[in-house]
């Protein structure tokens, strides 16, 4: 079972960047999907980025431009930067593994990232 564990959330001023990191337990390379999801107050978990075994981002809507997913294979180590920070961009943000041929999927613990005034 992959453990995965956040850091880098925190407090952030509108406009302001922060930059996520995921730590995983085992190797990420191969078959491992790789993702940053996020869940606001009483709303669905969404998806905000994911970067593919080949190094392929994908961005939701909402953060396109602001945001870049990027992992270190050797580090077993994924990243999310995001800048020009909005209020709406608060939640608790989660990291995901997907292994793309067994189906399993594991969640870290999430990490709350806040952003107001």
């Amino acid at each position: 079972q992959v453990q995965l564990v956040e850091s880098g959330g925190g407090l952030v001023q509108p406009g302001g960047s922060l930059s996520l990191s995921c730590a995983a337990s085992e190797s990420i390379s191969g078959y491992y999907v790789m993702g940053w999801y996020r869940q606001a107050p009483g709303k669905q978990r969404d998806m905000v980025a994911t970067i593919s075994s080949g190094n392929r981002p994908n961005y939701a809507s909402a953060v396109k431009g602001r945001a870049t997913i990027s992992k270190d294979n050797a580090k077993n180590t994924v990243y999310l930067q995001m800048n020009s920070l909005k209020p709406e961009d608060t939640a608790v943000y989660y990291c995901k593994a997907r292994h793309v041929r067994k189906g399993l999927k594991y969640w870290g613990q999430g990490t709350q990232v806040t952003v107001y005034p």
